[in-house]
């Protein structure tokens, strides 16, 4: 009888700080999502400006669902403005091209559009890609991606998902993460004072820190995205 009531009293003990844990991860604010938009249903241009405000004149096109940039063009840019949010979209790329996905865009002089990057890339055949900072999926000149990420070749599509809440950023690549940072470290702030961002009046206080629109950037040779949605994420209790 002694030793059955040592052992009720340990398993009583072990049960207290579990009990304890589970309550202060219950306490934690937890994002709920939105409804997912299509960027590209409808009269897609609907949702779409130039870098300076104005609409789409030439150079994008949609087709059985693929928005294909195949001349010359400026970038899209969405009207509405996105803080916290969960972007998915695929994408492929003629040999050599370059491209990529903006977010929390912050206006400068010359009515330029500054932000965090996905950078979409051919990675054998583009000098970006030599640098993996600068690669495919990197968040551009800030944070390279995971060594082992899984890119398909030129002219398949890859899966891409944009994740940012709060302070944190994810980068996701063919359903693994390749990437994520917490814009409050020290990591962080050394990491941008030493990208071409820190060029611009106050970077460190407004880059990537406030709601803004989503671009999808022309640059350089033909690029593809298909099944482009987004959902706002809203801390909940």
């Amino acid at each position: 009888m002694k030793r059955r009531g040592i052992l009720h009293k340990v398993a009583r003990c072990a049960v207290i700080p579990v009990f304890f844990a589970a309550a202060s991860f219950a306490a934690e604010p937890t994002a709920q999502p939105g409804p997912w938009e299509n960027l590209l249903e409808g009269n897609w241009l609907d949702a779409w400006v130039d870098e300076s405000g104005k609409p789409i004149k030439g150079g994008w096109t949609v087709e059985d669902g693929v928005l294909h940039r195949s001349g010359k063009a400026g970038s899209l840019v969405t009207k509405k403005d996105y803080g916290d949010f969960e972007l998915e979209f695929e994408w492929k790329v003629a040999k050599g091209s370059n491209s990529g996905v903006k977010y929390r865009l912050h206006r400068v002089a010359a009515n330029r559009l500054i932000g965090p990057e996905y950078q979409i890339l051919d990675d054998a055949e583009h000098r970006d890609g030599r640098n993996a900072k600068t690669s495919a999926a990197a968040l551009y000149q800030i944070k390279e991606p995971d060594p082992k990420k899984e890119l398909k070749p030129v002219g398949e599509w890859n899966q891409a998902k944009i994740v940012a809440r709060g302070a944190t950023i994810e980068h996701w690549l063919n359903g693994k993460k390749v990437l994520d940072i917490d814009t409050r470290t020290e990591d962080w702030a050394a990491r941008l004072a030493a990208s071409k961002f820190k060029r611009y009046d106050g970077f460190a206080d407004w880059f990537a820190r406030n709601p803004g629109p989503v671009m999808f950037q022309a640059h350089t040779g033909e690029v593809f995205y298909r099944n482009i949605r987004i959902r706002e994420l809203k801390n909940g209790g």
